[in-house]
Parts: structure tokens; C-alpha cells; sequence
């Protein structure tokens, strides 16, 4: 277990590694993003079949058959490209998260970069240390490939799935996943729910 570390600047920082194999939060996300494309799409052309040719339960029953065997291609292909990105990723995908008062950041870092790593890295970061380390610190930070960061006064609802060390952010047009091992989740937790308030 690695320990959330509070900087001196009151920033608490952990690491958090994924495994892309066991952990379906991120397929599921992706299938249902699929999944709603597939009914966006079968809901337009069906609306333009009724506005066309009027309503015909037969012809609705064949364009929703079609997009059907669409949708389940596309889902299809989606657990292949996700496959291909695990075993890009090594099986993990690995996030740096920064927590203040205001909200919560969650930085992917690239993929070659090893827990271990961001875990000595960050030592030094929360000693606010001077000299190479520190300029590799923010190097590595820089070299991360998106990020993702949550007001939580703009939270308008969270989701909290401790079986998968998850907690998730939703705000208007930004989604946010939160992740925790085990011994840390209740104190993360904690800290975002007293901060996004009583009723989310």
C-alpha cells in the first residue's frame, strides 16, 4: 500500500495503478459510450423513417435489427481495441491524483512510467526538496498524457463503487474517476464528501 502524501503546500497526492485486466471500469465506459452512439443513430434514422414514410412497425422493427448487429459489431470491436490498449499500457494504467480544499486532479502519466517511479518521484515533490529531482518531478508531470481535475464545488453527483476502489465525479460536461486503494478509499471519500456536500 502506498500512503497519500500532504505536501506543504496541503496538497494530498497519491499514485494509483490500474490494472487494465481485472479492473472493467474503463471497457465499461467505453461499451457504453458505444452503446449510445448506436441508439443516437437508430433513433435518427428511425425518426426520419416516420417522418418519410410514416410510422411501419415492420420497418422500424428492421432498421432496429439492423443497428442492433451494429452496435454489437462496434461493441465487438471496442473489447479488441481495448485488448490492443491494455497490452500497450502493460496491463496498467497508472494516475498520479492531487487533492486540496477545491477539487481533485487526476493525471495520466505515460505508459512506460512504472508506479515505483512516480512514488519516489512524488517523495520529493511533497518534501518541496531542490535540484534534479524536483526538475524531473515537474519533467514527468509535463510529459503526462491528459488530465482530468474536479471542482467540487461544480460536483453535481458521485458515484462510489468500493468494490473497483472508484469514486466517481460528475459535473456538467466533465467526468471525473477518482481511484484509492483500499486503506486510503474512506479517508479519500471523506474528505470529497464533506466538500461536495450532504445531498450528492
Amino acid at each position: 500500500m502506498q500512503e497519500i502524501q500532504q505536501g506543504k503546500d496541503g496538497t494530498y497526492r497519491w499514485v494509483y495503478e490500474l490494472n487494465l485486466y481485472t479492473n472493467p471500469t474503463i471497457f465499461l465506459l467505453i461499451s457504453k459510450i458505444f452503446l449510445g452512439i448506436g441508439l443516437a443513430i437508430f433513433l435518427f434514422v428511425g425518426g426520419l423513417e416516420i417522418l418519410e414514410d410514416g410510422f411501419d412497425w415492420e420497418r422500424l422493427l428492421d432498421c432496429a435489427v439492423m443497428f442492433a448487429v451494429f452496435t454489437v459489431g462496434m461493441l465487438i470491436l471496442a473489447g479488441v481495441g481495448y485488448l490492443v490498449y491494455a497490452f500497450l499500457m502493460g496491463g496498467k494504467y497508472c494516475v498520479l491524483f492531487e487533492m486540496d480544499e477545491r477539487g481533485v486532479k487526476h493525471t495520466q502519466l505515460p505508459h512506460q512510467v512504472k508506479k515505483a517511479q512516480v512514488i519516489g518521484v512524488l517523495a520529493v515533490m511533497t518534501g518541496a526538496a531542490a535540484g534534479n529531482l524536483t526538475t524531473m518531478g515537474s519533467g514527468l508531470l509535463a510529459a503526462s498524457h491528459t488530465y482530468l481535475y474536479s471542482e467540487f464545488a461544480k460536483v453535481k453527483s458521485m458515484e462510489i463503487l468500493r468494490k473497483r476502489n472508484l469514486i466517481k465525479l460528475n459535473e456538467p460536461f466533465n467526468y471525473n474517476q477518482v481511484y484509492a486503494d483500499a486503506d486510503n478509499f474512506d479517508f479519500v471519500l471523506n474528505f470529497i464528501q464533506a466538500r461536495v456536500g450532504k445531498n450528492n
